[in-house]
């Protein structure tokens, strides 16, 4: 088949694909760029983003637990500073084409503490004031009656409510046409393909097969393909280097507003093995979203049992009004999930390949910082040392210890049971469903032998599900001889942020 050539191919026309490919082509216009992608993108990620500059809205009990979760954190503090200058940017760089990103965003977010809250979304509001005393960051609390679009029914009142001034939205939609426009308007080659294989030859990156048998010849690849990531990087990397990339699938819709919606962002904090609920109305219609079900494979779109749960939820805590209104369209992608829970950010042993995915729910509002690390990773600019954390070729990163991780799967798990439906007869007390929950989350965890976040291991069914624990513990013996056999060999291969 045919072949063409490029300095760089990005894999992956998402908010990170795009993002990466406009920094390349404004700073050194000499380097010839191509992103490919589908123009559908089917199931991506950004393109189904409520799209909430959120960092402190995003705080968990874990964020500060460990230095990965701290140096996330200051990443994300970093991308809220830089969203509207990077806005701002892109306006210029995009044109016509880019003014419904300034139209459509939205200042402030609210956080609520709804009355139907459970452990994990109450701790992680606790977390949440915590942070915003502890970083000086302004905020405000509000009584919920004063609250714009906050109807909730009587029983799910929130008893807390934080409003953050400097949070808020942008339609995710609108910013990915005026990436495009911006890459297009650089010089950018955007190639409507999907992907097949990444071509390595002798340890080296030396371009990519699309689908259809042409070939891309180029001497960097980034791999930006979201969930699709893990298995064009898993295809040519030793196997246990990397961990896997799982597949978060996530429905959202846009729906008519109430008579009275939202001003501000509305959300909850992060809830059980999931996001937090929200409504943004950086759209007509309105945003509401949204659910997280991690699966090893991918999924052909959202289950019924979650899409009831969600539309439930937006209902009793934000506004019963919702009840009564139209949905414009249904919104499904899949959010790159890594085996534990932190992306991979940045070169490998395999020389010209870098990988920017497994950002879960950080990617979108992450992006400009993220974009100008991969920038200077290619053009050998010096690169910020927090991503070091994110390496790609890394042992599994352990946030907590192993009874810790127990502890709060169960608190993860029950509050689940509760969110789809569970109600308990007047003599059966919680702790006996604890203890059941107990039994099946200690055997999973005892049996990985590894602290991995609760959410990627056991949130609704996925205690039961034999082909993510099939996953994870054969990943695990792979990463432990990998990265135990790497201990033993020094070589240059560390440089390139293996082992």
């Amino acid at each position: 088949m045919s072949s063409r050539w490029v300095d760089v191919v990005v894999v992956g026309n998402g908010v990170l694909g795009l993002s990466t490919a406009v920094r390349l082509a404004g700073r050194d216009p000499g380097v010839r760029v191509a992103v490919v992608g589908p123009a559908g993108r089917d199931r991506g990620a950004s393109v189904a983003a409520g799209a909430m500059l959120n960092c402190f809205g995003e705080v968990t009990t874990d964020t500060g637990a460990h230095p990965a979760g701290r140096a996330r954190f200051s990443i994300a503090r970093q991308a809220l500073d830089e969203w509207p200058g990077w806005l701002d940017a892109l306006v210029e760089l995009a044109g016509p084409e880019a003014a419904a990103v300034q139209e459509t965003s939205v200042a402030g977010t609210v956080v609520v503490l709804s009355g139907r809250s459970g452990r994990v979304a109450t701790a992680n509001f606790a977390a949440i004031e915590a942070a915003l005393v502890e970083h000086g960051e302004p905020h405000e609390a509000v009584a919920a009656e004063d609250v714009a679009g906050l109807t909730p029914e009587f029983g799910a009142h929130p008893s807390r409510a934080v409003h953050l001034p400097r949070e808020g939205a942008v339609d995710a939609r609108a910013v990915m046409a005026a990436l495009e426009a911006a890459a297009r308007r650089l010089g950018v080659d955007i190639v409507d393909a999907i992907v097949r294989e990444l071509l390595v030859d002798a340890g080296k990156v030396r371009g990519v097969r699309l689908a259809d048998g042409e070939t891309i010849a180029a001497g960097t690849a980034v791999l930006a393909a979201g969930s699709a990531s893990g298995a064009l990087a898993q295809a040519v990397l030793p196997s246990g280097a990397v961990p896997p990339v799982l597949h978060g699938t996530g429905l959202a819709l846009l729906v008519e507003p109430p008579p009275s919606g939202p001003r501000h962002v509305l959300r909850t904090p992060n809830r059980a093995g999931s996001c937090g609920l929200h409504l943004v109305p950086a759209t007509d219609p309105l945003y509401a979203g949204a659910t997280n079900i991690i699966t090893p494979d991918p999924a052909p779109g959202p289950d019924i049992g979650s899409s009831q749960t969600l539309l439930r939820m937006l209902c009793e805590q934000f506004d019963h009004h919702l009840a009564d209104c139209h949905v414009h369209r249904w919104l499904c992608g899949a959010r790159p999930v890594t085996a534990d829970g932190f992306p991979l950010i940045g070169g490998c042993s395999i020389d010209g390949l870098v990988l920017a995915t497994g950002t879960h729910r950080d990617g979108f509002h992450c992006s400009p910082v993220i974009s100008t690390h991969i920038a200077d990773i290619v053009l050998g600019d010096s690169t910020d040392d927090r991503f070091d954390r994110f390496a790609p070729e890394r042992p599994p990163i352990e946030a907590m210890p192993l009874e810790q991780a127990i502890t709060e799967a169960i608190d993860h798990e029950t509050d689940a049971h509760y969110e789809y439906g569970l109600t308990l007869p007047y003599w059966l007390d919680e702790d006996e469903v604890r203890a059941h929950i107990r039994q099946r989350v200690r055997r999973v965890y005892e049996h990985l032998d590894t602290a991995l976040l609760p959410e990627t291991v056991c949130i609704t069914r996925a205690a039961v599900d034999p082909a993510r624990e099939d996953l994870l513990n054969t990943y695990l013996r792979a990463a432990r001889a990998y990265h135990s056999d790497c201990k033993d060999h020094t070589d240059t291969t560390r440089e390139h942020g293996s082992c």
